[in-house]
């Protein structure tokens, strides 16, 4: 996690105490980095008594904390009153150098700032090369961060395009587009906010240890060990499968009709038909075998 900046009469510790036991009820994945911090800085929060909550789809979350409302989430999600030219300073800085910012507040003002570093995995842009080499020219990414952060967050990769700022029902109308535009969609997510668009997607795919419940639950395919670099051998699968089985149902067709065909003259003997039969069986299990060397080459 990135760094806390206090406002008004909080220090860092209440700030992040707070937060916690707001997101404690929370399932996105930016609730765990605030409990993980508040864990690693030993901060109890059996004291505080929470109540009232509601999770507020893309934007953030509130609960009664000891009888206060209190609010957590994106700056968009409270007034440009309450936000105060110090306050938006150090919101810009922190998105400029890529974290996502979170914001603390009561029903009057920004009581602090919580600023997430969202790390990029080491072999992430090793599998969006090899998407593209696999013939996928189109990689987008879509995020409900500020533009400004996920651009600093993607400079390095060889992405296509970058759609930011996006509520939920805004990653479910851009997949929605891109099916119009392009055909197959395949979607990689792995919060509460993905799920919609993960269930519009052509393939849904979603983070197997990270993952939330509901993406886990909508996706079609799920990544164990959340290994990116299992995404290409996956489509590498998927596409030799469906070779395999065309060819397959190409020879068993294939060696039908040639039975059929000897009957007419009289040709077919018992021994053919047989061959006919079991032969289709072992060629087609013999050819499906060969799955199990794409299997050796990607360990």
């Amino acid at each position: 996690m990135g760094v806390v900046h206090p406002f008004g009469d909080l220090d860092e510790k209440e700030v992040l105490k707070i937060a916690a036991a707001i997101e404690k009820q929370s399932e996105h994945p930016l609730a765990s980095a605030i409990l993980r911090k508040a864990e690693e800085l030993q901060i109890s929060l059996d004291s505080l008594q929470v109540s009232e909550f509601r999770a507020m789809t893309g934007k953030g979350a509130a609960a009664r904390v000891n009888g206060t409302m209190y609010y957590i989430g994106k700056p968009s999600l409270f007034s440009d009153a309450s936000i105060g030219e110090d306050v938006r300073a150090q919101i810009t800085r922190a998105q400029k150098q890529g974290h996502t910012v979170m914001l603390l507040g009561d029903e009057t003002k920004v009581l602090g700032m919580i600023a997430v570093s969202d790390q990029l995995r080491e072999n992430a842009a090793f599998v969006l090369e090899t998407l593209r080499n696999l013939g996928i020219t189109q990689t987008i990414m879509l995020t409900g961060d500020h533009e400004t952060t996920a651009r600093a967050i993607a400079s390095s990769l060889p992405l296509t395009d970058i759609r930011a700022e996006l509520l939920p029902e805004e990653k479910l109308t851009a997949i929605q587009t891109l099916q119009q535009q392009s055909g197959r969609i395949a979607m990689v997510g792995d919060g509460v906010n993905d799920a919609p668009a993960l269930a519009a997607a052509n393939i849904g795919i979603a983070m197997g240890d990270i993952g939330t419940d509901v993406a886990l639950e909508t996706a079609d395919v799920v990544l164990m060990g959340d290994d990116l670099g299992k995404l290409p051998y996956a489509i590498r699968l998927g596409r030799k499968t469906m070779r395999i089985i065309q060819q397959n149902i190409a020879l068993a067709l294939l060696l039908k009709v040639l039975a059929l065909v000897l009957i007419i003259p009289g040709w077919l003997t018992l021994w053919m038909a047989i061959f006919a039969d079991m032969g289709a069986t072992l060629l087609v299990l013999l050819n499906s075998l060969r799955l199990l060397r794409l299997g050796a080459i990607s360990k």
